[in-house]
């Protein structure tokens, strides 16, 4: 009986040996994955881009298993901790984490900010559901963190099912949405970080449509000057097998592949004019534009409305670049023609030879009206711009053309927009058919002016190859045989 008890004391022992062996195991990778996050050979370079945004409004759009999740814990974690790399830290940081419902919580969100959390850096954990030793089984309200200030800083977890009015009341320094949230939520929030001048992030798959973060987002349409974007697909992710990309590429419908492989918000190409427009490719950095490639400026009036201005240039391969850009409502034509000067002498711009900048305008500046004896194509000339009313205003001509130049039948892009034209990339995100196969009649200043110009502009035609020597003898041969009939007949 004595023997079989010391047995079983040394398996005891054993036992608990390996328990704290292994305990020590996952507590060390806890430390090491956020140690590794993007440290090696192999790094996400768009997670790395959101991280090392400035702004305080940053949205990850991505698809399924492109690391946009991971993103929002490590954000969190950073700040919680005052270590991030990238941004002022502070102390004593309270932060939000905001889950669709409290299962997803536990699924997702908490999952990974466990994933990354170091035991050691744990003061305190609050459950809502499950025991507190093992938090990852339970449902977390709260986890207390040490602060490397030497404070302690709070991550808490939110549920939107909860309601807005449970998000009432606290100061934060961040809110991280995992997934879309409800507008009402989302303004809520924005109001809880204001007077620490907090910041706003999330990661959403943008399943549920054209809502409030396509258009407060995505299109930007207040110019909130600190939204930031990224998509991110599963190219983007190095550490996703090409076979794994396969596989699930197989599984998915073309309409399931947007959204589930590249993020773009579900409906987005269906209904949009130019669906060839692919920022990655259209949108470049400006660059110093040679004289010779200045071509014209192309103008839509407004005066309420936006008067939208764009400076185009072509390469010697006709490649058309927009290099500039004047889009403003509520002023006067005057103050219009000012800011074009300053904007061509900016870009060194080329004059008449009286001195005048040169311009193509929408016909309607043509007309005269009661309010002015004098037309808005004369009122240009007198504040030194020459305008030329008399452009192609063919609706449908001039969108087919402009699609060839974005992308043409051998899938060649001719059209470039430098990215400080953020009004002419803005309107190409937001153009949309509308009924009777028309767009709709709205924000579409640049794409009007757009159009006037590709219109002046030879039709993007693929080049065909050159033929053979064998094709060109064939030819010579039957033009040869064709003129001998028509010498018998």
């Amino acid at each position: 009986m004595q023997k079989t008890r010391k047995i079983n004391m040394k398996n005891l022992s054993q036992n608990l040996k390996r328990f704290f062996e292994i305990q020590g195991e996952l507590e060390s990778r806890n430390y090491f994955a956020l140690r590794a996050y993007n440290t090696g050979k192999i790094v996400h370079k768009k997670q790395l881009e959101f991280h090392k945004s400035k702004k305080r409004n940053r949205w990850v759009f991505g698809g399924n298993r492109t690391g946009k999740t991971e993103c929002g814990a490590v954000e969190a974690i950073w700040m919680a901790r005052g270590n991030h790399p990238f941004r002022e830290n502070r102390k004593d940081v309270v932060g939000w984490v905001v889950s669709l419902s409290q299962k997803v919580q536990k699924e997702v969100a908490q999952e990974k900010i466990l994933k990354y959390l170091n035991k050691s850096w744990i003061d305190d954990i609050v459950m809502r559901s499950g025991k507190r030793g093992s938090p990852e089984f339970g449902v977390i309200d709260t986890i207390v963190i040490k602060n490397v200030f030497g404070g302690l800083s709070r991550i808490s977890f939110k549920s939107a099912e909860e309601g807005r009015e449970k998000f009432q009341g606290t100061s934060l320094d961040f809110v991280w949405f995992d997934e879309e949230p409800p507008e009402d939520i989302y303004v809520e929030c924005r109001m809880r970080v204001i007077d620490k001048c907090g910041d706003i992030f999330g990661t959403m798959t943008p399943l549920k449509g054209l809502t409030f973060v396509y258009n407060q987002i995505y299109l930007n349409e207040r110019g909130d000057d600190e939204v930031f974007y990224v998509f991110m697909d599963w190219s983007d992710n190095p550490f996703l097998s090409a076979e794994e990309v396969k596989r699930l590429s197989s599984t998915l419908s073309e309409a399931e592949l947007e959204n589930r492989k590249f993020g773009r918000f579900s409906g987005f190409n269906s209904s949009l004019v130019y669906s060839e427009f692919d920022e990655k490719v259209h949108v470049i950095d400006p660059f110093p534009v040679p004289f010779d490639w200045q071509e014209n400026i192309s103008i839509d009036p407004g005066l309420s409305n936006p008067l939208s201005a764009h400076f185009y240039a072509v390469d010697f391969d006709g490649n058309i670049y927009v290099v500039g850009e004047h889009y403003e409502s509520n002023q006067t034509l005057e103050h219009h023609a000012q800011c074009i000067h300053a904007l061509a002498a900016r870009l060194g711009w080329k004059k008449s030879r009286d001195g005048k900048l040169e311009a193509i305008i929408d016909s309607a500046a043509n007309q005269k009206t009661l309010a002015s004896p004098r037309s808005v194509s004369e009122l240009f000339f007198d504040y030194g711009i020459k305008v030329n009313p008399k452009v192609n205003k063919d609706l449908f001509s001039g969108i087919n053309r402009v699609k060839s130049y974005l992308k043409d039948a051998n899938g060649e892009s001719k059209l470039f927009v430098f990215r400080t034209c953020e009004n002419m990339i803005r309107e190409f995100k937001s153009y949309f058919w509308g009924k009777a196969d028309a767009p709709i009649k709205k924000d579409d200043h640049s794409m009007d002016e757009l159009r006037y110009f590709v219109m002046t502009r030879p039709e993007n035609k693929p080049t065909e190859p050159e033929k053979s020597w064998v094709q060109k003898d064939k030819e010579r041969l039957f033009n040869k045989l064709m003129r001998e009939r028509k010498g018998l007949m």
